[in-house]
């Protein structure tokens, strides 16, 4: 098991609050030090705020951009590669982000769409679908949207990007890379039965003792620990990827029936371990940040309505899911409001990060060449289905 991701939140009062940056990114860095004297690999470190609205209150487009270019220079400074300013909750606000991403490197952000106690937003989830499809041509082959995601319903505390969000007091988060758990313990399981067992033992011996480093650097540093978001990330490593890992229960392939009932015993398993748990906490199906998902896409042993089924018993939404470049804005939109309807429905917490490829049509390979993701062919965002007979 690897460590995706700890996550440090902080309360800024203004964007360019050095300080308070520096002394996040200090505690990352001897957090770093001391889960990697327990054997862990830490492959990020990452800070969340609060919306960025709440310290860019009532500026005008040229002096949010302004002053987001001086965040942008702090973390250059500080070497600091993922930040992510919170989620924007407004249309005029959400309209900005295009150009936030395009003008930066390091800033991740998000949208918010919907929650249970208010709803859908349709105005916010319209003008979300807008960005997206702005992002795709306004940043070089499309590929700011990798930092921007619409959400529903999710939670502050997400050590994941780009949803994550803080609230309050500093305070960390542990996310996980965790598929290499699955491949072992379905690997020596030969029923459903025997698999959710194995992965329960494997998952809370390994989730208990990196809980006990978490709480002792809680109390070493005096910050607060949020808790370990246990969903069950992928990997870029052929031998451990998450569809491979499904299919060693003998169902056939990812994708196939059987793939519903699967996921959903992974999120039994998650949900029970005896740890605080935080975020997601569920299964994330990435398709581009896993080598088997992406094949399988590639395949076409599942589509775009098949991953929001998946969602439902599990997952953190639609997450790096290639969509063609002559995508429509209303189409979109449709997309979204799946996403919305099913996280408000099930009170859980989902987002969509949706890559609409500039030039290319459903069936083509993407050509991302990025060290984050692998190559895929597009989905069709509305696939066709066979008439009964």
């Amino acid at each position: 098991m690897k460590i995706r991701t700890i996550t440090t939140g902080i309360s800024l009062e203004s964007p360019t609050d050095s300080a308070r940056i520096q002394q996040a990114a200090q505690f990352n860095t001897q957090a770093q030090q001391e889960l990697e004297t327990q054997g862990y690999e830490v492959q990020t470190t990452r800070i969340s705020t609060q919306s960025f609205e709440q310290y860019l209150p009532g500026y005008t487009l040229f002096e949010i951009l302004d002053n987001l270019q001086k965040l942008e220079e702090i973390c250059q400074a500080l070497n600091l590669d993922f930040f992510n300013i919170g989620h924007a909750k407004t249309p005029e606000l959400i309209s900005v982000i295009p150009a936030i991403l395009k003008r930066t490197e390091k800033i991740f952000c998000s949208s918010t769409i919907g929650n249970l106690q208010d709803g859908i937003n349709f105005e916010s989830l319209q003008a979300s679908a807008q960005t997206i499809h702005r992002i795709s041509t306004e940043t070089v082959n499309g590929f700011g949207n990798f930092r921007f995601c619409a959400a529903a319903n999710c939670p502050p505390g997400i050590p994941f990007f780009p949803a994550s969000y803080h609230q309050g007091e500093s305070a960390f988060s542990i996310g996980l890379e965790c598929a290499d758990l699955l491949t072992e313990a379905f690997s020596k399981s030969r029923t459903l039965i025997e698999a959710e067992t194995n992965l329960t033992e494997i998952y809370a011996e390994h989730l208990i003792k990196l809980e006990a480093t978490a709480s002792k650097l809680a109390q070493e540093f005096q910050i607060s620990y949020q808790g370990i978001d246990a969903s069950l990330a992928p990997s870029l490593d052929k031998t451990n990827s998450i569809a491979y890992a499904y299919e060693k229960l003998g169902l056939g392939k990812f994708g196939h029936s059987g793939t519903l009932a699967i996921s959903a015993l992974i999120t039994r398993v998650i949900k029970k371990i005896p740890v605080k748990l935080c975020g997601y906490s569920g299964l994330m199906l990435p398709v581009c940040e896993d080598f088997g998902l992406a094949k399988r896409a590639s395949e076409g042993t599942y589509n775009l309505t098949d991953l929001l089924l998946y969602s439902s018993v599990c997952g953190c939404g639609l997450d790096t899911v290639p969509l063609p470049g002559n995508i429509s804005v209303e189409q979109i939109e449709a997309i979204l409001l799946d996403v919305a309807s099913l996280a408000i429905k099930l009170d859980k917490p989902l987002s969509a990060r949706l890559f609409p490829i500039p030039g290319k049509q459903a069936g083509e390979m993407t050509e991302f060449n990025s060290p984050y993701l692998v190559e895929c062919k597009i989905f069709n965002p509305q696939p066709s289905r066979n008439p009964s007979r």
